[in-house]
């Protein structure tokens, strides 16, 4: 009876051990991938002043449909760099896409440009990064630029394909970085 008391003792305490051993493990584990998933996001990008899109309805971007993005300058002293953001789908009927930037200033004084972007080579390979259907571009449009004026800024994006409705494209978007 001692004997056997001893033994379900040394049984219980064999299983606490290893419990607590494997606890010990799935707590490594949980921080292992906590680890993995924050990681990613905790990479420097000092440089970036905006960085922001605006989705296109499923349907299409309608030519009137403009997407807007309001950013908030600060430095006026500054050499930036512009980007335009853009996702398309495999589906794009296009190499090209053409449309309006206007951009308003803090004073309500507005310029509009002109963009071409090329999101396919001549071979008809897709540039941009991304697998599958979709398609990531981050082009360079404007280097060096000094803002004039602190305050709001507006960028409106208009599509000017000549098609009342552009299927493929999924996001518009600008990015600010400092030089």
């Amino acid at each position: 009876m001692e004997s056997d008391r001893m033994i379900l003792t040394a049984l219980i305490n064999n299983l606490h051990l290893y419990f607590y051993r494997y606890m010990m493990i799935i707590r490594k584990i949980k921080l292992l991938i906590l680890l993995v998933l924050i990681v990613p996001f905790m990479s420097c990008d000092s440089n970036r002043i905006f960085d922001d899109s605006v989705a296109v309805k499923e349907k299409g971007w309608d030519i009137n449909d403009i997407k807007v993005l309001t950013v908030t300058i600060s430095d006026i002293n500054s050499l930036n760099n512009l980007y335009i953001n853009l996702r398309n789908t495999t589906d794009y009927k296009y190499s090209n896409i053409l449309f309006f930037l206007e951009t308003e200033y803090p004073n309500q004084k507005v310029s509009r440009d002109t963009i071409e972007c090329i999101l396919a080579a001549p071979d008809g390979k897709w540039l941009g990064r991304g697998l599958g259907k979709i398609k990531d571009n981050r082009i360079l449009f404007k280097k060096g630029v000094r803002f004039p004026l602190k305050g709001v800024y507006k960028f409106r994006f208009q599509q000017a394909m000549r098609q009342k409705n552009l299927t493929g494209i999924k996001d518009i978007g600008l990015r600010i970085e400092k030089q």
